[in-house]
């Protein structure tokens, strides 16, 4: 009998929902290179968030480079 348990499964779209999470958000590269996405399906995701009823803010850092940060839960998102 395994009374092993399975640890929770890593998805992609939960890495990007915590890296949104962080202080500093994060940028369309970041998710690129997290996720192995193209630049449009990481724009997809963000809106994808905010139709969940989360706020996503967008700050430019220093470096010119536009971060994205889940600034408002929804009720029940997903990610």
């Amino acid at each position: 009998m395994n009374t092993s348990t399975k640890p929770a499964r890593k998805t992609k779209a939960a890495t990007v929902a915590r890296m949104l999470r962080r202080d500093k958000g994060a940028t369309i590269a970041e998710i690129e290179k997290a996720t192995g996405w193209k630049p449009h399906s990481c724009r997809a995701f963000l809106s994808g968030i905010r139709k969940t009823g989360a706020t996503v803010s967008n700050e430019e850092r220093p470096d010119g480079n536009t971060a994205y940060r889940i600034t408002a839960e929804a009720e029940h998102c997903p990610a």
